[in-house]
């Protein structure tokens, strides 16, 4: 007699882990301004620590040809000295790196606790309906994308939109379709950007 209950093994009812490859892409490299950035950074490291430098690598890759790839990946883990599955892996951890194409725009609306008290879902809400898109597509016209993404670290600000590599604080619901408007305007001059960083100059 077991006190356990009777399990079901039929595969269906178990999750399958499929592991989701970026897509190859085409033969990428560095331009020489990037591969001048690359070496002069990774010269900062000791020889045994190169990897610590795989976020920048990565950066700019992602600089150079706005997502990447599988030959990218496998492209930096030459500059390294490291495994593709290594490079995968951090590619993978953050949200801040992406295996396909995005929007000239990349709106990361924060939605943890701080920014949910205040409104981060509709704001989420509000710039997909004014976009016509769901969270994690992108427009049609190749301007925006729109990503759901953790804590941000401006809790005191929420709720919090990262763009790109700027900020954009304190973005009330009913203010988002406007924000989308004065970035189809104004560009990076729509962004507060962070306030310390303003405070400081």
């Amino acid at each position: 007699m077991s006190f356990h209950p009777e399990m079901d093994y039929a595969p269906a009812r178990f999750h399958r882990s499929e592991r989701k490859l970026a897509e190859a892409g085409e033969a990428f490299a560095y331009t020489a301004e990037n591969q001048a950035k690359f070496d002069g950074i990774v010269t900062r490291y000791p020889a045994d620590q190169r990897k610590s430098a795989i976020l920048y690598a990565l950066y700019l890759v992602q600089q150079q040809q706005g997502y990447i790839t599988g030959a990218s990946m496998r492209f930096v883990a030459g500059q390294i000295g490291c495994t593709a599955a290594e490079v995968e892996d951090v590619v993978s951890y953050y949200t801040m790196f992406y295996t396909k194409p995005v929007g000239k725009y990349v709106l990361n609306v924060c939605r943890t606790l701080s920014c949910a008290l205040l409104g981060a879902e509709r704001v989420t809400e509000e710039l997909c309906g004014k976009l016509g898109i769901h969270p994690g597509q992108t427009t049609p016209d190749g301007e925006f994308t729109v990503i759901e993404v953790e804590c941000l670290g401006a809790c005191d600000r929420a709720p919090v939109v990262m763009v790109n590599d700027d900020w954009h604080e304190r973005l009330a619901p009913e203010k988002a379709a406007a924000f989308v408007d004065d970035i189809k305007e104004r560009g990076r001059a729509a962004f507060t950007g962070c306030h310390l960083h303003v405070e400081k100059k």
